[in-house]
């Protein structure tokens, strides 16, 4: 609904429009000042383009013109929607203009259509000086590879586009596990422009009624959430003198069970219900994640398929803006069943009724994109187990990480600005945590972007050269000697009081780190890990093990050596099992036995007596699909043990864990640094540094074929092609084809901080001819995944108390 302000200008705008418009433009329906309708034909020779014309469909908010309108071709009997590489099947445009960087209030409607007609335009700053050969259209080619910031501002304008249908004040009621991802798009201050008055967690069980509207934000997938809301919609209307009019934006997508549970609620009438298509959320330019919190525990131990689903359905949404994966190459069970989902829901979106031409051409190949490589987690559970020894991943490790953000003890890194606490996330924190500050870290914090992917033991030594260079930046102001130099001295200064903020803060966070690092456990444990990874006998770190227990280690660290044996050692050996189970009930409760249960049936902590446990043979047949992953194997063929590194300036993924490479991202590079892999592991054994390769993604896992057979889980590559015609459209349309293509690195069951590092480490290697975008399910480290399978609960006998005798 548009504004007073909006109102007004938009009124100007269409007495201009009906007195007179542009050649090829032609105003359809203006009935309101919320959605125009305007056909346009394209001003080119392009034999694509002759004799049609198109139909848009401006959407215009509260906000217009501060904020660009909603523009999409609108399909109709006798208007398609044009066949180019970055309009999209469903009519979404790729234009600066359009988006919140290139808009400015001074354009308008009939700009707008002028820009989408005229075959000559000022290329946009993210072409890199590209023009195409036929010059139509040329404003929407999108800048080089996939960016993560039109995931960002899609999601953000469906969630204030739903805030803005509900009229008036309102309160926010939001699933807990689902207020940290919001605020990943968007923040509070946002949130109370667009009328949200109060926030309340839907777990709180206390949603206030101060407001008319009440709007509940919750994942639809989980029934407990749908009971949840059910019943604070009954509370109310019990309660509360007011009616109250309630809206509830199921995230990703609205189920039949939460109707189901709403209706016999007897609520699901009482409630206006919306999808709010929230399914990555961007924690970095090259990270995507769904942030499913308990995803490994889903699809391990309830063998729950539903995030590789949601998984699946973010993928398709990729392919329908950016068109098909050229390539699926993956390797593991869940990795098979997204890439099986991907050919289905390809199929069934063709098949639909509503799939015409223009869903057929943005269903052709994708000529931005390069590939996608899927991994299963399963495929390689060692790697999280380990401890991270990136700075991110130990910061994770120590304090952990949750959307961008860590809780530190106020005493560590100081208070918090004042100014600040009230837009760091999307709704307050708890004041059971008023004495922890949240730690933003991302990309923003230039300090943090040059640590965090960093070994920690270089660390401290990048401190000491930022503080340096910041002590001789501010020292410069003793050499001003024109008022000109002075005013460009002042200018700077807040860039270097937040960088002297930031350095503070990680200065903190090192020495805390530091010092933890420096423990006899953390040495301890550290050294088992190694040993236990580098392949030495198991049996020699037992003593080591018991030490640990003795000297009541946190649980989940004790859990991850004695999983990280079974997994290396395929299995653990029956008198030695028993040995170690009788180590954790008696150290640290019996309730654990149904912990060691839990492990169990992730198939974690396993006896060699157990056709479970047993790993791929070094022929590499698999006599079935639950064989293991054949470390000892393995480590040879891939080099996962690299004795030298250099830490400081690194020429292997190795040095994310101080000589150990994740098979994980050896895995990935069997398909995208083939020759690298090679010549370590096939030449002299020297390492040298990886670079571009010729042919890379192309080759899938040609040259390893035999080598991934050891991995557990079913080994894949399909190319995907589309029609012929809409093939040579979005070739012809998309200029040269030497441009950088993205690959995308999908994770199923979990990523952690250090193999990120590791991911970029290699895109960096690669950045010449690809960019590498992450994408996951979740962010995890070892404790995440032993948190899963830990029982919480004491069982403790309870005890009839005399009190009331005495």
């Amino acid at each position: 609904m548009a504004g007073q302000f909006a109102a007004k200008r938009l009124g100007k705008e269409l007495q201009k429009i009906r007195n007179s418009l542009p050649p090829g433009i032609e105003l359809v329906s203006a009935d309101n000042f919320e959605e125009w309708l305007l056909d346009i034909r394209v001003l080119d020779d392009n034999p694509l383009y002759a004799n049609q014309t198109y139909r848009l469909r401006f959407r215009f908010g509260s906000t217009y013109p501060i904020e660009p309108p909603e523009v999409v071709f609108v399909k109709s009997a006798d208007r398609p929607i044009p066949i180019h590489p970055h309009i999209y099947s469903n009519g979404i445009i790729c234009l600066d203009l359009l988006g919140h960087q290139g808009w400015s209030p001074v354009q308008n409607v009939e700009s707008v259509c002028m820009s989408l007609q005229t075959p000559r335009l000022p290329t946009p700053t993210w072409i890199h000086n590209h023009q195409t050969p036929h010059g139509g259209l040329v404003s929407m080619a999108p800048r080089a590879g996939f960016d993560a910031e039109q995931v960002r501002d899609k999601a953000r304008k469906d969630l204030l586009h739903l805030l803005e249908g509900v009229r008036g004040k309102k309160n926010l009621v939001i699933e807990k596990d689902l207020a940290g991802p919001l605020g990943v798009i968007v923040k509070a201050s946002t949130l109370r422009d667009y009328g949200v008055d109060n926030f309340f967690f839907l777990e709180n069980k206390n949603t206030g009624t101060s407001q008319r509207n009440i709007v509940f934000i919750a994942r639809g997938e989980s029934v407990r959430n749908a009971h949840a809301i059910a019943a604070q919609i009954k509370r109310i209307q019990r309660e509360s003198q007011t009616s109250h009019d309630f809206h509830i934006f199921w995230v990703p997508r609205r189920t039949l069970f939460s109707d189901k549970v709403l209706e016999e609620a007897g609520v699901l009438g009482d409630a206006n219900i919306s999808e709010l298509p929230l399914y990555f959320f961007p924690l970095e330019r090259d990270v995507l994640s769904l942030e499913l919190n308990d995803s490994f525990r889903d699809l391990y131990l309830a063998k729950d398929p539903t995030p590789v689903f949601l998984l699946s359905r973010a993928l398709m949404g990729i392919q329908k803006k950016h068109g098909l994966f050229p390539r699926i190459i993956g390797k593991g069970e869940n990795a098979k069943r997204v890439a099986d989902l991907l050919s289905r829901m390809r199929q069934e979106l063709l098949a639909g009724e509503e799939a015409g031409e223009s869903d057929r051409a943005g269903l052709s190949p994708s000529t931005t994109i390069e590939s996608v490589i899927i991994i299963d987690r399963e495929v390689d559970f060692v790697t999280p187990l380990l401890t991270q020894l990136t700075y991110e991943g130990l910061i994770d490790e120590y304090f952990g990480i949750q959307n961008n953000q860590t809780d530190v003890d106020a005493v560590i890194v100081g208070a918090p600005a004042q100014s600040a606490a009230s837009t760091s996330t999307a709704v307050p924190t708890n004041s059971s945590q008023s004495r922890k500050r949240k730690i933003q870290l991302d990309g923003s914090d230039s300090l943090y972007s040059q640590l965090r992917d960093a070994n920690f033991a270089i660390v401290g030594s990048l401190l000491n050269t930022v503080a340096r260079r910041l002590k001789s930046d501010y020292e410069s102001r003793h050499n001003t000697k024109t008022t000109a130099e002075l005013k460009e001295f002042v200018k700077k200064l807040p860039g270097y009081q937040a960088e002297q903020q930031s350095l503070k803060i990680h200065s903190n966070i090192a020495e805390e780190i530091i010092n933890y690092t420096r423990t006899e456990i953390f040495n301890k444990l550290l050294e088992v890990q190694q040993n236990l990874a580098a392949g030495a006998d198991p049996s020699s770190q037992f003593d080591s093990i018991e030490e640990l227990v003795a000297r009541d280690t946190p649980l989940p660290q004790v859990l991850r050596l004695l999983c990280l044996y079974s997994c290396i050692s395929g299995g653990i050996k029956t008198k030695e099992l028993d040995h170690f189970r009788r180590l954790v009930l008696q150290g640290y409760g019996h309730q654990h036995l149904l912990t060691l249960h839990n492990l169990e049936r992730l198939q974690m902590f396993l006896s060699k007596s157990s056709p479970l446990a047993s790993m791929i043979t070094m022929s590499g047949s698999s006599g079935g699909p639950d064989q293991k992953t054949n470390y000892t194997y393995l480590r040879k063929q891939l080099r996962l043990i690299v004795d030298e590194v250099n830490e400081q300036d690194p020429n292997d993924i190795a040095y994310v864990y101080s000589g150990y490479a994740p098979l994980s991202i050896r895995l990935v590079q069997c398909v995208l640094q083939k020759q690298y892999l090679l010549s370590i592991t096939k030449g002299s054994g020297t390492v040298i540094a990886a670079g571009p390769v010729a042919g890379g993604g192309a080759q899938g896992w040609k040259g390893f074929e035999e080598i991934v057979k050891h991995a557990r889980g079913p080994t894949f590559d399909e190319i995907q092609k589309g029609e012929d015609k809409a093939v040579k459209a979005r070739a012809l349309l998309s200029g040269s084809s030497g441009d950088k293509k993205t690959v995308f690195v999908v994770f199923v069951g979990g990523i952690t901080f250090t193999e990120i590092a590791a991911l970029r480490f290699i895109a960096k290697q690669e950045e010449a001819r690809r960019n590498i975008v992450i994408c996951t399910t979740s962010i995890i480290n070892g404790n995440r995944m032993m948190n899963a399978a830990i029982e919480t609960a004491t069982f403790e006998k309870t005890t009839v108390t005399t009190a009331a005798a005495q």
